[in-house]
C-alpha cells in the first residue's frame, strides 16, 4: 500500500497509521513466533520419537534434560500463541493470513472500544509468552550452543528501510519510524537511499539486458537456460554490494544496546536468533502504546483518485526484513511492477562481479560435520528465515495472447 499511496498522492489519516502499524505489529509476533519454535527449532530440541519430531535432522542436541523437555512443551504452547497473533491480526485487518483491510489512504476498518479492548486482551497474553517464555528459550539455546556465535558470519553488510511510522508526517527518509531507515557498510553505520539499489542477473535465469538496474526500471524477462545461471532470484546491490536484511539487520542498524554489544558475535546464526526475540519484545510493547492513541469512530482512510500517469515507490521492512515495491501507471493502468524482498536479498546467488550473497558468504568456512545431514548448512539457512515463493513468483499467460505486463513479487 505504501507504493499506492505514494503513486496516488494519499497519505493515512492517524487512525490509518495506527492501525497499519498493529496489523503489521500483530504479523511480525506471529511470524517471529512461527520461526523460532516451528521452522528452527527442532534443530537445536530434541522431541519425542512423534511426528512433528521425526524425522530428525541431524544429532547435535545438547539441551539439559530439563530445559529441553520445557521446550517441547513450548512447542506446543508457540502453536496456540500464533494462532492468537492471527486472531490479532484479523481484528483491524479483517483476516490472517493474507489481510484484505488495506486500501491506499489507510485501513478500511474501524475503531471501536470493543476491538480495542479485545486487541489489548490478546496482545497482553502473547506479550507474557514472549518476555517469559520465547526470550528465555533462545537464551537457553543460546548458553547451549554459544559456539554458533561464531558459525555464519555472512557479508557483515546490514540494510533496513524503516518500519513502523510514528507520526502523520509522511516522511520520506524513513527516520520518524520506530524502526528507522539505514545501513551498516565495511563496518560503518550511514544512510540508506534506495537510488542505490541496483539489480544483477549475470547468474540470474533472467536476460541479461536487465542487468544492473534500478527496481523503477527493472525488467523480468525469463531465460531459463541460460549459461552459468543458476538461481530464479535476482542479485539485489546497495552501492554495489550485498546487504543482508531481517531482525538482526533492522537490530544493527538502530544500534539495539541488547544486539550491538554482542560486537562480532551478533553477526552469526545465534546472533540473528537473539535479534529476532528482541525485536519481537520492542514491537509487541510499542503495540501496547499505540493502541491507547487509537480515536474511536475517527476516520480510517482518505479517499483519492487514480492517476491517469504516476510512478510510486514503498519502502517497509517485513518480518523476514526489507521490502521494497516500484510502481509504474499508464492510462490508469499498472504498467509495470517490481519488487525486491527480504530472501532476494538474502538468499540472492552471486552478482556481476562473482561476489556471493548474504546466505552464500554465511556458508564459507561452516563445518559439516556430516555430509549426508548437514545440520550446520540447515541452521545457516533457517537463521535467515528465507521464503523462496516469496522471492520469485512467474506468471503463465493463458487464452487469447495479449501484450504481458512485466512485474516481480
Amino acid at each position: 500500500m505504501l507504493c499506492l499511496d505514494d503513486a496516488f498522492g494519499v497519505k493515512p489519516p492517524k487512525n490509518g497509521r495506527i492501525l497499519r502499524n498493529l496489523v503489521q505489529g500483530a504479523n511480525f509476533l506471529q511470524s517471529h513466533i512461527l520461526h523460532f519454535y516451528h521452522l528452527a527449532a527442532l534443530d537445536y530440541v530434541k522431541g519425542p520419537e512423534t511426528a512433528p519430531f521425526i524425522p530428525r535432522y541431524g544429532h547435535d542436541f545438547r539441551l539439559p534434560k530439563a530445559i529441553n523437555d520445557a521446550a517441547v512443551q513450548h512447542y506446543i504452547q508457540a502453536l496456540h500463541m500464533r494462532k492468537k497473533a492471527h486472531e490479532l491480526c484479523a481484528i483491524f485487518g479483517a483476516k490472517a493470513p493474507h489481510t484484505t483491510a488495506f486500501v491506499p489512504g489507510g485501513i478500511t476498518e474501524q475503531v471501536t472500544q470493543e476491538k480495542i479492548e479485545q486487541f489489548a486482551a490478546l496482545l497482553d497474553e502473547i506479550m507474557d509468552f514472549v518476555d517469559n517464555v520465547y526470550i528465555p528459550d533462545v537464551l537457553a539455546v543460546a548458553d547451549a550452543y554459544s559456539d554458533w556465535f561464531e558459525i555464519g558470519k555472512g557479508c557483515r553488510n546490514m540494510l533496513a528501510w524503516g518500519v513502523f511510522p510514528l507520526d502523520d508526517s509522511g516522511d520520506p527518509s524513513g527516520m520518524n519510524q520506530l524502526i528507522k531507515r539505514g545501513r551498516y557498510t565495511d563496518e560503518e553505520w550511514a544512510v540508506a537511499d534506495p537510488s542505490d539499489v541496483t539489480e544483477h542477473v549475470m547468474f540470474s535465469k533472467y536476460e541479461i539486458e536487465s542487468t544492473q538496474k534500478h527496481p523503477s526500471e527493472g525488467e523480468t524477462k525469463p531465460e531459463p537456460h541460460k549459461p552459468n545461471a543458476y538461481s530464479w532470484l535476482k542479485a539485489p546491490r546497495l552501492k554495489n554490494k550485498p546487504h543482508e536484511v531481517g531482525p538482526l539487520a533492522r537490530m544493527w542498524v538502530n544500534k539495539v544496546p541488547e544486539v550491538v554489544k554482542l560486537g562480532d558475535k551478533a553477526f552469526s546464526v545465534l546472533g540473528r536468533h537473539f535479534a529476532r526475540a528482541i525485536e519481537t519484545s520492542m514491537v509487541g510493547h510499542a503495540m501496547r502504546d499505540w493502541l491507547e492513541e487509537l480515536e474511536v469512530g475517527a476516520p480510517t482512510f482518505n479517499r483519492f483518485d487514480i492517476p491517469e500517469k504516476a510512478t510510486g515507490m514503498g519502502l517497509t521492512e517485513a518480518p523476514r526484513g526489507a521490502l521494497g515495491h516500484w510502481i509504474e501507471v499508464k492510462d490508469y493502468r499498472i504498467a509495470n511492477y517490481q519488487c525486491v524482498v527480504p530472501t532476494t536479498w538474502n538468499a540472492c546467488p552471486r552478482d556481476d562481479n562473482g561476489v556471493r550473497g548474504p546466505m552464500e558468504e554465511a556458508f564459507i568456512g561452516a563445518p559439516v560435520e556430516d555430509p549426508e545431514q548437514p545440520v550446520e548448512l540447515v541452521r545457516i539457512v533457517r537463521s535467515m528465515d528465507p521464503c523462496i515463493g516469496c522471492a520469485v513468483h512467474l506468471l503463465e499467460i493463458k487464452g487469447a495472447k495479449k501484450k504481458a505486463l512485466s512485474f516481480k513479487l
